[in-house]
């Protein structure tokens, strides 16, 4: 009878991994992983706010464009309005803010909204099916705007160095102009903030970093964007979230 031999030899028992072994390649994994992933994160931060904020700049001005047919050159129907008034116990008022009125008539008919909402500090806000949404950026007057590429309920409730060119962007709307201070705006539709620019790029860093005392000026980030073909640069001096 012929002599049965096993097939487990000492090389197969070297083939197998240690538990030692394991473990450290479970912990190289877990180090790269730790490396790559927040870029990856931030990679994907940057490519959805690009990607809503342009998709708002074309909605925005496709509004203002279609509203000119309806009531002439936007320079005519153009106000620069306030928000809600307030009751004697510092409540706004319901229905009370002209520029919730001028807003709805002119550019809402326009554009996909799911809901407009008036805030506790008298602004108003419009939310979008996307989860972005547009807000006026005081109650004072209405030639300014925050738009939020997603969970606006979030990032209202950070500081200003916390969330301008992070997780809100600001556009200003004055078509009208104004002497130096908005000749960047004069005959335009909804632009990116360049108020007072000197149309030196050195002067949109400042602004976006925040080194400048007038915090109006902070909202240059998303004129840094625009003119980077609405990329986020690789300098960009902050992180954006959404």
């Amino acid at each position: 009878m012929p002599e049965c031999f096993s097939t487990y030899s000492a090389d197969n028992r070297k083939a197998a991994f240690t538990l030692a072994e394991v473990l450290i390649t479970l912990g190289i994994i877990g180090i790269v992983a730790a490396l790559t992933l927040p870029a990856l994160i931030q990679k994907n931060n940057n490519r959805v706010v690009e990607t809503r904020l342009q998709k708002f700049y074309s909605a925005i001005n496709q509004a203002v464009k279609m509203a000119e047919v309806d009531y002439g050159d936007k320079i005519y129907w153009y106000d620069d309005v306030t928000g809600a008034e307030f009751d004697k116990d510092g409540n706004p008022v319901p229905g009370s803010s002209e520029a919730e009125k001028w807003f709805n008539k002119y550019l809402a008919p326009y554009m996909k909204i799911l809901k407009t909402e008036t805030l506790a500090d008298g602004t108003f806000i419009v939310y979008f099916p996307d989860n972005s949404a547009l807000a006026t950026s005081t109650a004072y007057y209405s030639r300014g705007y925050y738009f939020y590429p997603s969970n606006p309920e979030k990032c209202m409730t950070k500081q200003d160095a916390e969330a301008t060119g992070i997780c809100r962007f600001t556009f200003n709307f004055k078509p009208i102009g104004g002497g130096d201070t908005w000749k960047y705006h004069h005959g335009k539709g909804f632009e990116p903030s360049k108020y007072r620019w000197d149309g030196t790029i050195d002067m949109l860093y400042e602004g976006c970093k925040g080194q400048v005392v007038d915090s109006k000026l902070h909202g240059y980030c998303t004129t840094l964007i625009q003119m980077n073909n609405w990329k986020i640069p690789d300098d960009y001096p902050h992180k954006v979230s959404y």
